[in-house]
């Protein structure tokens, strides 16, 4: 018999009722967890409050935010993490570190289950309960939504028999994901792939078609991590939201596509990420500055199996883990600035500059003080095509043949 149950709480509708269901169905008592990874939205307290009226035994709130940042995506940035070469892993990145919080109540409460509200369509049921078993494989999963078939109408008339404090009459026309990394929009009409998003979709970033004045920014990095904005020391949190703001004002960072789920469906996603998107724009290209060629060719290979990996809810696999490593040795010597300009939806790299640069000017220039020995190129291009020569000399000979 199921003793205690450990439920993500997110304050909402779904999770609210799900306290009372879990408690009908399993008999256990209901610890509910709220994880702040800079979603905004309603105090931490108001939200445990709620849990505790709703009947949850116990409340747990967990301010995650410089966790997330720091030690999620800040390895992201270092991966140029972009799912299928667009999507930055919004909600993919959030599940481990809430899942982290989810097992840590879980052995504080002395709780044998840990429950979500994912559906059985989406990804995020994966994320949540490959991750649970990868940290604690003695942990049960239960999925109200998925499991005990909670639809959005049951779940209104339940609220309302029960009298919860919670608000039943509104429904948003879209499903929304958000943390400081950026925001996920799906379902509604959206589902229709030919209907263009509406502006009432976009809440991080302002309409890119009537911009400010462009915004220059200077990016400091150090091992990969921004560490000062226009010279101002920043933390990770700092930087994203920061640059969330800067970005978002331009109208960076908007992405709409049709991406490949793990379940084998194919979603249309719209997504707002304007700080991460600047920031993976200016890191990308101090690798390109700082990063020896044949290195950077496997790094773009590994960032992305990295990025699948993590899409795909296999954050703490071996694979994964064995990645971090490789990519972290990749940023050694990723340091300098980078000069970036936000306009009109767009982040344009107009500068860069470091200690640790491999770009030579002596070398690069065509100007006088070339130090390059243009001699030397002759006898490289017959060595490097030799093979190719080599190749081609005997198709023509077994072609006449």
């Amino acid at each position: 018999m199921t003793k205690r149950v450990v439920l993500a709480y997110s304050g909402g509708l779904d999770t609210s009722v799900a306290i009372g269901w879990i408690g009908q169905a399993t008999g256990a008592e209901v610890i509910a967890v709220a994880v702040d990874v800079g979603q905004g939205g309603e105090n931490l307290e108001t939200i445990r409050e709620r849990a505790l009226a709703c009947g949850a035994a116990e409340a747990y709130v967990a301010d995650a935010r410089e966790e997330f940042a720091s030690q999620y995506c800040m390895p992201a940035l270092a991966a140029n993490a972009l799912y299928m070469d667009r999507y930055p892993l919004v909600s993919a990145l959030s599940r481990p570190v809430i899942v982290k919080h989810l097992v840590r109540a879980a052995r504080q409460f002395e709780a044998d289950t840990v429950a979500h509200g994912c559906t059985g369509k989406g990804n995020d049921q994966v994320r949540f309960e490959v991750s649970i078993t990868s940290l604690a494989p003695d942990l049960k999963c239960l999925a109200p939504v998925r499991d005990l078939a909670l639809t959005r109408a049951a779940a209104i008339d339940y609220a309302e028999a029960h009298g919860l404090p919670i608000e039943t009459t509104k429904s948003s026309p879209f499903s929304v994901d958000q943390n400081v990394w950026g925001r996920a929009v799906e379902t509604g009409f959206l589902e229709d792939i030919w209907n263009a998003p509406t502006k009432d979709v976009y809440t991080y970033s302002d309409d890119p078609s009537f911009p400010p004045v462009e915004d220059e920014v200077v990016i400091g990095f150090k091992a990969g991590v921004p560490v000062t904005l226009d010279g101002v020391a920043v933390t990770p949190l700092q930087a994203i939201q920061e640059m969330n703001r800067r970005a978002g004002a331009q109208g960076i960072g908007r992405i709409d596509m049709v991406e490949d789920r793990l379940v084998g469906i194919k979603s249309r996603e719209v997504y707002e990420a304007p700080g991460a998107m600047a920031l993976i724009e200016a890191h990308r290209d101090l690798e390109g500055v700082t990063v020896e060629r044949e290195l950077a060719r496997f790094k773009r290979l590994v960032g992305t199996r990295w990025s699948e990996l993590v899409y795909d809810g296999l954050w703490f696999s071996p694979l994964k883990q064995a990645l971090d490593g490789f990519i972290a040795e990749t940023q050694r010597y990723v340091e300098g600035e980078i000069r970036l300009v936000l306009h009109g939806g767009r982040a344009v790299v107009t500068g860069r500059r470091s200690d640790a640069s491999l770009y030579d000017f002596n070398l690069a220039t065509y100007d006088e003080g070339d130090s390059f020995d243009q001699s030397q190129a002759r006898g490289f291009i017959e060595l490097f095509g030799m093979q190719s020569k080599l190749a081609a000399a005997r198709q023509a000979r077994l072609s006449q043949d």
